[in-house]
């Protein structure tokens, strides 16, 4: 059995990203590791309890989940600890809903509704790549994903992808001209167009012209984006 630090964090030590209530209770559960870090993530249970008010209790939380009624891209959830994070779809089939993660201009993370021709697609930004044994480019994905694809794919190039199937329907290049979403620094959760690409990103923000760091920038679309973000 573990201590209670070892399956939770107090509410005023969490990330500041959680739109948690941090007074009223000491104690948070705590995702287990996965594929999101976690000033990008939430757990499963904070979620299905705290923002979308399905569940009262943690019981009443995992009735749900072990019913299988939470789907997270397109997989049925199986953990209250299950860290769900940035860009996820969660689909609830039984109430014909679905919701995707980001993160708004406050720098929190949110869910917004998303209809249903959303549900099955997913932006997918390129983190890293490798040659495997095949031949073939085994593509890294900032949410932990491995996939294999032909297409020239460069670091920080994004895919639309169907989900659970992880096939891509679409290839966004880091270049000029392309609509990006900001997921850190001072314009972090806004939309941008890109006007160069260097060691920094030159962007254009509304009426401003900013430089940012790469790592900030996320591609998810050409002329517009390509999924519901706000």
């Amino acid at each position: 059995m573990g201590s209670i630090g070892e399956k939770h964090v107090k509410r005023l030590a969490a990330p500041r990203t959680w739109p948690i209530a941090r007074r009223k209770h000491i104690w948070i559960i705590k995702p287990l590791a996965g594929k999101h870090p976690l000033d990008r993530g939430l757990p499963l249970l904070v979620i299905l309890r705290d923002l979308l008010g399905y569940a009262k209790t943690r019981h009443e939380a995992k009735k749900i989940v072990n019913a299988g009624e939470v789907l997270v891209d397109g997989v049925k959830a199986k953990d209250l600890k299950m860290i769900v994070g940035l860009m996820d779809v969660l689909e609830f089939p039984k109430l014909n809903e679905a919701y995707r993660v980001v993160i708004n201009p406050k720098g929190k993370l949110h869910l917004i509704r998303i209809d249903a021709g959303e549900k099955n697609k997913k932006l997918c930004k390129v983190v890293g790549k490798k040659k495997v044994k095949s031949g073939k480019m085994q593509l890294n994905g900032f949410d932990g994903r491995n996939f294999l694809y032909d297409g020239d794919v460069k670091v920080g190039d994004s895919l639309l992808i169907e989900l659970p199937s992880q096939k891509v329907l679409e290839h966004f290049k880091l270049e000029k001209g392309v609509v990006v979403y900001l997921t850190g620094g001072k314009h972090i959760g806004m939309l941008g167009k890109v006007e160069g690409v260097d060691k920094e990103i030159k962007l254009v923000v509304g009426d401003e012209v900013i430089e940012t760091d790469k790592q900030f920038v996320f591609v998810v679309g050409k002329e517009k984006p390509a999924i519901t973000l706000s």
